[in-house]
């Protein structure tokens, strides 16, 4: 690729710098408190490590056979490569174009007595879904299903103004609810109000839902007797909460492929948030491909998961006065935490993975992340690796930021978009129902669009040995490698636990026009 005098400058600047300061790093100059006892925790996260990536090489085991739901003849495509060739595999499948071994997606019910809703219906159901954007949206996608299996009506889904994004814009002013409504007309029957019901001191009368509070994960069968009882009832009822509300594993194929069909379907967002994410993928295109970075890095998540110890006194004071605030009361060690893969990686530590891997400081990066958490400080090291990082503040104008407030759910709902298009997508810290878990799922819907998934448990130790010196910069890049050989998706693959049904939704959601089973064939023009 042609660059610029400037630009040829820069990275050999950058180079330099990378060289120059390899060695600093290798003494700890981002050392971490990792306190007694690590060595023998380091040998035992390295065995484990080492038995969870064999159990997982099914993700580069499907890229490259011909593997096909009920043959289980899953041939291992890395059991004869040497150390060196697994490592090289990583780059060179991170370039390639992604095999689809004949399947595409369709959400497409493929059941003849599938029939649109009845005229008349059971009554009416309301929900309150709860958590951040992502979170809500898998509650809607849960909505939509519950509302099919009691024949109810659904009211447009309340979403929860919570306490981190302050957000009051609700469905429509995220979503596009005419497109909602009627991609949905052969499903459900979807309202925006409840009905009036008639007039008590002059003044018009609603429905009062019964309000329940659903079993985590509860399975249809809830629906169709307990729930469905009371609406008959009262004529309406109201979940809350509503966030993993309804099992995500379900044998019947429909109900999956219409949880799809909302998921990438019905639920697009609102006109104006499309239109700038549109141009910012434009803006970055015209610059060449892009890599897009979920950098989970911030206040909330930092808190959760109990990883505090590199920050300062006063920081560490800030995130303890947040979980207490905001989780259930739990003692958590960070070293512990860390070697379990339960820390979101650093912006340092994405610097680092990325090199390992072979990208230059040319690489065009977008950044999709909050406030990052103690801010320019940790972002440093990041941005003098990776000279070309953009954020959405970044590459639209401040006009266009302000015409939309991308602050609360509609800056995530742009990211979102920038991220589902991107050339690849890497995510720091993966998890159900956040932001990467959904963006996942429908990367591969979209055409098994590649994701690395960085395998935390799994880079802690090697993280640590740097740390403390005791790996040069060569050791340091191949040990990443192997430990990352395992964590590319693209194509179909077998969804394994902790992977959830909105994190990959093969085989449900795609359809084979000569599967060996006839559930999975094409069902005809999608």
């Amino acid at each position: 690729m042609n660059r610029t005098a400037p630009l040829k400058a820069r990275n050999a600047e950058n180079e330099h710098f990378e060289e120059k300061s390899w060695s600093i790093k290798m003494k700890g100059l981002t050392r971490r408190q990792t306190g007694p006892g690590v060595v023998f925790l380091l040998c035992v996260v390295s065995m484990v490590s080492h038995m969870r990536q064999e159990k997982l090489k099914f993700t580069f085991m499907n890229l490259g056979s011909s593997f096909e739901v009920g043959h289980g003849n899953e041939h291992n495509s890395l059991t004869h490569l040497t150390y060196q060739e697994t490592t090289q595999l990583v780059a060179d499948r991170l370039r390639s174009s992604t095999p689809s071994l004949g399947w595409r997606s369709s959400a497409a019910s493929r059941n003849p007595e599938w029939s649109p809703p009845p005229e008349r219906t059971n009554g009416y159901l309301l929900v309150r879904c709860n958590g951040g954007l992502n979170q809500q949206r898998g509650a809607i996608c849960n909505a939509v299903l519950a509302a099919r299996i009691m024949n109810a009506t659904l009211v447009l889904p309340a979403l929860d103004t919570n306490s981190f994004w302050h957000d009051k814009s609700g469905f429509s002013g995220i979503y596009d609810v005419r497109h909602f409504i009627t991609s949905l007309a052969n499903d459900v029957k979807v309202v925006t109000t409840l009905p009036l019901v008639g007039v008590v001191y002059k003044q018009h009368r609603r429905i009062k839902p019964f309000q329940l509070r659903p079993p985590r994960n509860a399975l249809p069968n809830w629906y169709e007797t307990v729930a469905l009882a009371k609406m008959k009832e009262h004529g309406a009822i109201l979940l809350s909460p509503f966030s993993h509300r309804l099992a995500e594993e379900l044998d019947n194929l429909d109900y999956q492929r219409l949880r799809c069909r909302v998921n990438y379907h019905a639920l697009r967002f609102r006109e104006d948030v499309m239109s700038l994410s549109s141009k910012i993928v434009a803006r970055l295109r015209a610059e060449g491909q892009f890599l897009a970075i979920h950098l989970r890095f911030e206040m909330d998540m930092l808190a959760f998961a109990g990883c505090t110890d590199i920050f300062t006194v006063a920081e560490q004071a800030m995130l303890v006065k947040y979980r207490m605030e905001n989780f259930a009361e739990k003692t958590l060690h960070y070293t512990d935490r860390r070697l379990i893969g339960k820390c979101p990686l650093t912006p340092e530590e994405v610097g680092l993975i990325l090199r390992a891997l072979g990208y230059d400081n040319s690489t065009h990066i977008y950044i999709a992340a909050g406030d990052i958490f103690g801010g320019e400080r940790f972002m440093d090291p990041l941005r003098k690796f990776f000279p070309r990082l953009k954020t959405r503040k970044t590459v639209a104008t401040a006009d266009e930021l302000n015409r939309i407030s991308t602050e609360g759910l509609l800056g995530p709902a742009v990211d979102y978009m920038v991220c589902l298009l991107s050339d690849i997508f890497m995510p720091t810290f993966e998890g159900p129902s956040n932001f990467a878990n959904n963006l996942l799922g429908h990367r591969l819907y979209n055409g098994f669009h590649k994701s690395i998934i960085p395998d935390r448990r799994a880079l802690a130790p090697i993280f640590m040995k740097m740390e403390e010196g005791s790996l040069d910069q060569g050791e340091f890049k191949e040990r990443v490698k192997a430990a990352m050989r395992t964590t590319l998706v693209a194509g179909p693959h077998t969804r394994v636990e902790p992977e959830s049904f909105y994190t990959n939704p093969w085989p449900e959601c795609f359809c084979k026009p000569h599967a060996a089973r006839k559930s999975y064939q094409c069902p005809g023009p999608i």
